[in-house]
């Protein structure tokens, strides 16, 4: 077999800020940190967020490898690693500043590809950055740039289908599945598609047909029977697949996709509300996204008015869910004890940082604008008795270095997908409104 040639990266501070552990995926490759990336990271030390706690942890990792040949002739990285290295002396290319006369990181970085790229012209040289923008200025000048895909998924298509249906079943065995509440066993199905654990689907034959699960934990195909939510009734085949899960105990993590208006958070709410007694307490939660140009810093009042725009939403969903039950009635009452006694909490998502999520139930709104490692970092926090819900829409990316193959979100749903504990329901139909629907789908 034949050996690959070695190569340099270049890394960018965001590829930094998103995977802080990045220089372990290098192989036996170099790599080479601009200056410029240590001056940027340096800005980023201080804070309470997913990247400024990696830029902290990277500069750390850092500090424990260096020495006197960081600077010169590299430092070891690792068995079956290649070296790391600290370009200092970066020159301003003319072939950068004639196209980008702006003295800016980014284009000192580019500088630095050059720079290393002509120094070492044996080898070949690539800037690996999750910038879109810096990659088109990267190939606009005849550099070879890449983004960070290590941890990216290779077909998030998969988890934007509509649920299996299995046609020309044996009458007698939607009949057997109407009759027999526990189910029937998986070897005795002889099914044309392969099943995974906690998976829902349709079986047909003519007009009768009926909604199942394979419940990895009895092994066996079950009947879903629709079930009713705090007045929220699932107005489609994917919502009675999304609450049975949602409702299953066993069943620890569970991710509900869909475009706006499928029902996502709304459903995840209800069935929280639903298991109430259950759990210790409700948390809501969702990532912080700018509104425009109004940061935080920039929005009056203390922090929970300050982070009341963005958490909306969730308040919304929990208005619509009121107007679903008997103003005055018990379930009324019981919200509205559980929002007196922070039973049922809504807050941002970096307020539950080094939380210890114990006797929960968490729902993780718009969890597509995290990154793997925040995903991660918010599912290791999950304790005994703790039941954690991801929602989010996989091609409705706010962060601009994410996408639909990088977001933590469809990372979970590849990584977890056949786990017992774990379940994905896609919601295809919108359910807001008709116009909402039509505009969904055809602006």
């Amino acid at each position: 077999m034949a050996k690959r040639k070695r190569k340099n990266f270049v890394l960018d501070t965001n590829v930094i800020l998103h995977d802080f552990r990045c220089l372990d995926n290098f192989e036996e490759n170099d790599v080479y940190l601009p200056i410029v990336v240590l001056e940027e990271l340096d800005k980023f030390k201080k804070g309470n967020d997913q990247i400024n706690y990696n830029a902290r942890e990277f500069l750390r990792q850092l500090d424990a490898i260096t020495d006197d040949n960081l600077f010169t002739e590299g430092t070891p990285l690792g068995n079956g690693l290649g070296k790391l290295f600290v370009e200092t002396g970066i020159k301003a290319q003319e072939r950068v500043y004639q196209i980008f006369p702006e003295r800016i990181p980014d284009h000192r970085i580019l500088s630095a590809v050059i720079e290393i790229s002509e120094r070492d012209a044996k080898v070949k040289t690539i800037l690996v950055t999750k910038d879109i923008n810096l990659r088109m200025k990267a190939r606009a000048i005849g550099l070879t740039a890449e983004d960070y895909i290590n941890d990216k998924v290779v077909d998030v298509l998969l988890f934007e289908k509509q649920h299996k249906t299995f046609k020309d079943m044996d009458s007698s065995v939607i009949d057997r599945l109407y009759s027999t509440p526990e189910g029937i066993s998986l070897d005795e199905f002889d099914l044309d598609m392969a099943v995974t654990a906690n998976e829902c689907f349709v079986m047909k034959n003519g007009k009768k047909s009926v909604l199942t699960r394979y419940n990895p934990f009895t092994n066996k195909i079950s009947r879903i029977e629709k079930q009713i939510c705090y007045g929220i009734q699932p107005r489609n085949a994917e919502q009675s697949f999304a609450i049975e899960v949602l409702m299953d105990p066993e069943i620890k993590l569970v991710a509900i996709t869909g475009k706006a208006g499928t029902g996502k958070t709304l459903l995840a709410l209800a069935a929280a509300l639903k298991q109430s007694e259950n759990f210790e307490q409700i948390l809501l939660a969702r990532p912080i996204v700018a509104l425009g140009n109004k940061e935080l810093g920039f929005l009056p009042g203390d922090e929970k008015q300050k982070i009341a725009p963005y958490m909306q939403p969730l308040f919304d969903n929990l208005s619509v869910i009121k107007t679903h039950i008997p103003y005055g009635g018990a379930e009324s009452r019981n919200i509205e004890e559980m929002q007196k006694s922070k039973k049922l909490e809504i807050e941002a998502l970096a307020y539950i940082r080094g939380r210890s999520l114990s006797e929960m139930i968490c729902i993780i709104d718009e969890a597509q604008n995290l990154t793997p490692h925040e995903i991660k970092t918010i599912i290791t926090r999950a304790g005994e008795g703790t039941k954690m819900i991801f929602t989010g829409d996989l091609q409705q990316i706010d962060s601009p270095y994410l996408d639909a193959q990088s977001n933590g979100l469809a990372y979970v749903i590849d990584k977890m997908t056949g786990q017992d504990l774990f379940a994905h329901v896609n919601l295809v139909k919108g359910e807001r409104s008709r116009l909402s629907e039509i505009a969904s789908t055809l602006l």
